[in-house]
Protein backbone atom coordinates (compact mmCIF):
# COMPACT_ATOMS: atom_id res chain seq x y z
CA UNK A 1 0.00 0.00 0.00
CA UNK A 2 2.80 2.41 0.86
CA UNK A 3 4.57 1.82 -2.45
CA UNK A 4 1.33 2.24 -4.37
CA UNK A 5 0.60 5.52 -2.58
CA UNK A 6 4.11 6.73 -3.36
CA UNK A 7 3.61 5.78 -7.02
CA UNK A 8 0.36 7.74 -7.16
CA UNK A 9 1.94 10.77 -5.55
CA UNK A 10 4.85 10.61 -7.99
CA UNK A 11 2.43 10.42 -10.92
CA UNK A 12 0.49 13.47 -9.76
CA UNK A 13 3.68 15.38 -8.92
CA UNK A 14 5.27 14.73 -12.31
CA UNK A 15 2.01 15.68 -14.05
CA UNK A 16 1.91 18.98 -12.15
CA UNK A 17 5.53 19.76 -13.03
CA UNK A 18 4.98 18.99 -16.72
CA UNK A 19 1.89 21.19 -16.77
CA UNK A 20 3.71 24.08 -15.10
CA UNK A 21 6.68 23.84 -17.48
CA UNK A 22 4.52 23.59 -20.61
CA UNK A 23 2.28 26.47 -19.50
CA UNK A 24 5.32 28.68 -18.83
CA UNK A 25 6.86 27.80 -22.20
CA UNK A 26 3.57 28.56 -23.96
CA UNK A 27 3.32 31.97 -22.30
CA UNK A 28 6.90 32.82 -23.30
CA UNK A 29 6.30 31.66 -26.89
CA UNK A 30 3.10 33.68 -27.24
CA UNK A 31 4.79 36.77 -25.82
CA UNK A 32 7.74 36.45 -28.21
CA UNK A 33 5.45 35.95 -31.23
CA UNK A 34 3.20 38.85 -30.22
CA UNK A 35 6.26 41.10 -29.95
CA UNK A 36 6.92 40.46 -33.65
CA UNK A 37 3.55 41.97 -34.55
CA UNK A 38 1.03 40.82 -37.14
CA UNK A 39 0.56 41.54 -40.82
CA UNK A 40 -2.41 43.82 -41.72
CA UNK A 41 -4.60 42.23 -44.39
CA UNK A 42 -7.41 43.46 -46.66
CA UNK A 43 -10.70 43.25 -44.82
CA UNK A 44 -9.45 44.84 -41.59
CA UNK A 45 -7.87 41.78 -39.97
CA UNK A 46 -4.28 40.79 -39.21
CA UNK A 47 -2.40 37.59 -40.01
CA UNK A 48 -0.52 35.81 -37.26
CA UNK A 49 3.24 35.42 -37.61
CA UNK A 50 2.74 31.73 -36.76
CA UNK A 51 1.84 31.13 -40.40
CA UNK A 52 4.93 32.90 -41.78
CA UNK A 53 8.58 32.06 -42.17
CA UNK A 54 10.97 34.23 -40.19
CA UNK A 55 13.86 35.97 -42.03
CA UNK A 56 16.65 33.48 -42.66
CA UNK A 57 14.48 30.54 -41.65
CA UNK A 58 13.88 27.56 -43.93
CA UNK A 59 10.42 26.04 -44.35
CA UNK A 60 11.49 22.81 -42.59
CA UNK A 61 12.84 24.97 -39.76
CA UNK A 62 9.59 26.93 -39.59
CA UNK A 63 7.57 23.71 -39.55
CA UNK A 64 9.74 22.20 -36.80
CA UNK A 65 9.44 25.36 -34.70
CA UNK A 66 5.66 25.51 -35.11
CA UNK A 67 5.06 21.84 -34.40
CA UNK A 68 7.38 21.90 -31.40
CA UNK A 69 5.53 24.80 -29.83
CA UNK A 70 2.19 23.29 -30.85
CA UNK A 71 3.00 20.16 -28.87
CA UNK A 72 4.07 22.21 -25.85
CA UNK A 73 0.85 24.22 -26.11
CA UNK A 74 -1.25 21.05 -26.37
CA UNK A 75 0.47 19.60 -23.31
CA UNK A 76 -0.53 22.70 -21.33
CA UNK A 77 -4.09 22.71 -22.68
CA UNK A 78 -4.88 18.99 -22.62
CA UNK A 79 -2.97 17.67 -19.61
CA UNK A 80 -5.66 18.65 -17.05
CA UNK A 81 -8.17 16.43 -18.88
CA UNK A 82 -5.58 13.76 -19.79
CA UNK A 83 -4.49 13.07 -16.20
CA UNK A 84 -7.81 11.37 -15.28
CA UNK A 85 -7.52 9.21 -18.43
CA UNK A 86 -4.00 8.17 -17.45
CA UNK A 87 -5.22 7.51 -13.91
CA UNK A 88 -7.91 5.15 -15.23
CA UNK A 89 -5.29 3.41 -17.37
CA UNK A 90 -3.08 2.88 -14.31
CA UNK A 91 -6.02 1.38 -12.43
CA UNK A 92 -6.89 -0.92 -15.34
CA UNK A 93 -3.40 -2.36 -15.85
CA UNK A 94 -2.91 -5.82 -14.46
CA UNK A 95 -0.01 -5.27 -12.08
CA UNK A 96 2.66 -7.22 -10.33
CA UNK A 97 5.60 -5.93 -8.35
CA UNK A 98 7.66 -5.97 -11.54
CA UNK A 99 5.18 -3.94 -13.63
CA UNK A 100 6.93 -0.77 -14.95
CA UNK A 101 3.80 1.30 -14.38
CA UNK A 102 5.54 4.66 -14.71
CA UNK A 103 7.09 3.81 -18.07
CA UNK A 104 3.84 2.36 -19.40
CA UNK A 105 1.92 5.46 -18.30
CA UNK A 106 4.51 7.67 -19.99
CA UNK A 107 4.16 5.61 -23.18
CA UNK A 108 0.39 6.12 -23.17
CA UNK A 109 1.04 9.86 -22.92
CA UNK A 110 3.55 9.76 -25.77
CA UNK A 111 1.05 7.92 -27.97
CA UNK A 112 -1.64 10.44 -27.08
CA UNK A 113 0.53 13.45 -27.97
CA UNK A 114 1.84 11.75 -31.10
CA UNK A 115 -1.70 12.07 -32.49
CA UNK A 116 -1.75 15.77 -31.56
CA UNK A 117 1.66 16.18 -33.24
CA UNK A 118 0.25 14.84 -36.50
CA UNK A 119 -2.72 17.18 -36.07
CA UNK A 120 -0.31 20.11 -35.62
CA UNK A 121 1.65 19.20 -38.75
CA UNK A 122 -1.57 19.14 -40.76
CA UNK A 123 -2.64 22.49 -39.23
CA UNK A 124 0.68 24.08 -40.18
CA UNK A 125 0.54 22.87 -43.78
CA UNK A 126 -3.05 24.04 -44.16
CA UNK A 127 -2.28 27.35 -42.46
CA UNK A 128 0.68 28.28 -44.65
CA UNK A 129 -1.22 27.24 -47.79
CA UNK A 130 -4.17 29.46 -46.87
CA UNK A 131 -1.85 32.30 -45.87
CA UNK A 132 -0.10 32.16 -49.26
CA UNK A 133 -3.43 32.28 -51.11
CA UNK A 134 -4.74 35.14 -48.96
CA UNK A 135 -1.63 37.23 -49.56
CA UNK A 136 -1.90 36.73 -53.32
CA UNK A 137 -5.69 37.18 -53.60
CA UNK A 138 -6.99 40.34 -51.84
CA UNK A 139 -10.60 39.36 -52.60
CA UNK A 140 -10.20 36.13 -50.66
CA UNK A 141 -8.44 37.96 -47.83
CA UNK A 142 -11.44 40.29 -47.48
CA UNK A 143 -13.70 37.26 -47.03
CA UNK A 144 -11.67 35.88 -44.10
CA UNK A 145 -13.55 37.67 -41.28
CA UNK A 146 -16.90 36.23 -42.34
CA UNK A 147 -15.26 32.83 -42.97
CA UNK A 148 -14.03 32.88 -39.36
CA UNK A 149 -17.62 33.42 -38.22
CA UNK A 150 -18.78 30.48 -40.33
CA UNK A 151 -16.06 28.22 -38.87
CA UNK A 152 -17.12 29.22 -35.35
CA UNK A 153 -20.77 28.44 -36.24
CA UNK A 154 -19.82 25.00 -37.56
CA UNK A 155 -17.72 24.35 -34.45
CA UNK A 156 -20.67 25.25 -32.24
CA UNK A 157 -22.99 22.98 -34.20
CA UNK A 158 -20.59 20.04 -33.77
CA UNK A 159 -21.07 20.25 -30.00
CA UNK A 160 -24.66 18.97 -30.44
CA UNK A 161 -23.90 15.99 -32.69
CA UNK A 162 -23.97 12.28 -31.88
CA UNK A 163 -20.43 12.11 -33.25
CA UNK A 164 -19.25 14.55 -30.57
CA UNK A 165 -21.16 12.70 -27.84
CA UNK A 166 -19.61 9.36 -28.83
CA UNK A 167 -16.03 10.63 -28.75
CA UNK A 168 -16.66 12.56 -25.53
CA UNK A 169 -17.97 9.40 -23.87
CA UNK A 170 -14.80 7.54 -24.87
CA UNK A 171 -12.65 10.33 -23.41
CA UNK A 172 -14.62 10.29 -20.15
CA UNK A 173 -14.80 6.52 -19.70
CA UNK A 174 -11.91 4.75 -21.47
CA UNK A 175 -10.74 2.07 -20.82
CA UNK A 176 -14.07 1.32 -19.11
CA UNK A 177 -15.10 0.17 -15.66
CA UNK A 178 -13.93 -3.27 -14.64
CA UNK A 179 -11.74 -3.73 -17.72
CA UNK A 180 -8.21 -5.03 -17.25
CA UNK A 181 -5.45 -4.14 -19.73
CA UNK A 182 -2.27 -6.15 -20.28
CA UNK A 183 0.84 -4.51 -18.82
CA UNK A 184 2.85 -4.44 -22.04
CA UNK A 185 4.37 -1.80 -24.30
CA UNK A 186 2.21 -2.53 -27.34
CA UNK A 187 -1.04 -2.20 -25.41
CA UNK A 188 0.12 1.04 -23.77
CA UNK A 189 1.09 2.56 -27.13
CA UNK A 190 -2.18 1.57 -28.80
CA UNK A 191 -4.18 2.82 -25.84
CA UNK A 192 -2.44 6.19 -26.09
CA UNK A 193 -3.15 6.38 -29.81
CA UNK A 194 -6.83 5.56 -29.24
CA UNK A 195 -7.12 8.22 -26.56
CA UNK A 196 -5.43 10.74 -28.86
CA UNK A 197 -7.74 9.94 -31.77
CA UNK A 198 -10.87 10.19 -29.62
CA UNK A 199 -9.62 13.38 -27.98
CA UNK A 200 -8.59 15.15 -31.19
CA UNK A 201 -11.90 14.17 -32.80
CA UNK A 202 -13.86 15.34 -29.76
CA UNK A 203 -11.94 18.65 -29.68
CA UNK A 204 -11.89 19.24 -33.44
CA UNK A 205 -14.44 22.06 -33.37
CA UNK A 206 -12.96 23.85 -30.35
CA UNK A 207 -9.44 23.47 -31.75
CA UNK A 208 -10.59 24.92 -35.08
CA UNK A 209 -11.85 27.98 -33.19
CA UNK A 210 -8.42 28.41 -31.63
CA UNK A 211 -6.73 28.16 -35.02
CA UNK A 212 -8.96 30.72 -36.76
CA UNK A 213 -9.24 33.20 -33.89
CA UNK A 214 -5.57 33.19 -32.99
CA UNK A 215 -3.22 30.34 -32.22
CA UNK A 216 -1.05 32.76 -30.20
CA UNK A 217 -3.93 34.26 -28.20
CA UNK A 218 -3.47 33.23 -24.57
CA UNK A 219 -7.05 34.20 -23.69
CA UNK A 220 -8.43 32.00 -26.46
CA UNK A 221 -6.20 29.13 -25.31
CA UNK A 222 -7.38 29.49 -21.72
CA UNK A 223 -11.06 29.57 -22.70
CA UNK A 224 -10.76 26.57 -25.04
CA UNK A 225 -8.74 24.60 -22.46
CA UNK A 226 -11.32 25.39 -19.76
CA UNK A 227 -14.19 24.28 -22.02
CA UNK A 228 -12.43 21.02 -22.91
CA UNK A 229 -11.57 20.27 -19.29
CA UNK A 230 -15.11 21.04 -18.10
CA UNK A 231 -16.82 18.75 -20.58
CA UNK A 232 -14.40 15.94 -19.71
CA UNK A 233 -14.51 16.23 -15.93
CA UNK A 234 -17.89 17.72 -15.01
CA UNK A 235 -20.55 15.22 -13.86
CA UNK A 236 -22.85 16.15 -16.76
CA UNK A 237 -20.26 16.37 -19.51
CA UNK A 238 -22.72 16.08 -22.37
CA UNK A 239 -24.77 19.00 -21.08
CA UNK A 240 -21.60 21.05 -20.58
CA UNK A 241 -20.62 20.35 -24.20
CA UNK A 242 -24.04 21.50 -25.42
CA UNK A 243 -23.93 24.62 -23.26
CA UNK A 244 -20.51 25.38 -24.74
CA UNK A 245 -21.98 24.81 -28.19
CA UNK A 246 -24.77 27.31 -27.52
CA UNK A 247 -22.24 29.96 -26.46
CA UNK A 248 -20.07 29.23 -29.51
CA UNK A 249 -23.08 29.47 -31.85
CA UNK A 250 -23.89 32.87 -30.38
CA UNK A 251 -20.29 33.98 -30.86
CA UNK A 252 -20.35 32.82 -34.48
CA UNK A 253 -23.55 34.73 -35.21
CA UNK A 254 -22.09 37.81 -33.55
CA UNK A 255 -18.91 37.62 -35.65
CA UNK A 256 -20.90 37.25 -38.88
CA UNK A 257 -23.26 40.08 -37.97
CA UNK A 258 -20.40 42.37 -37.02
CA UNK A 259 -18.54 41.60 -40.25
CA UNK A 260 -21.70 42.23 -42.30
CA UNK A 261 -22.27 45.50 -40.46
CA UNK A 262 -18.72 46.66 -41.12
CA UNK A 263 -19.09 45.66 -44.78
Amino acid sequence: MASERASQQAFLGVSALIFAASAAATIVWCASMSAMGEMPMPGGWTMSMAWMRMPGQTWPGAATSFVGMWVVMMVAMMLPSLVPMLWRYRQAVGRTRETPLGRLTALVGVGYYFVWTVFGMAAFLLGIALAAVEMEEPALARAVPIAVGVVVLIAGSLQFTTWKARHLACCREAPGRGRTLPADVGTAWRHGLRLGLHCSSCCAGLTAILLVIGVMDLRAMAVVAAAITAERLAPAGKRVARATGAVVLGAGLFLIARTAGLG
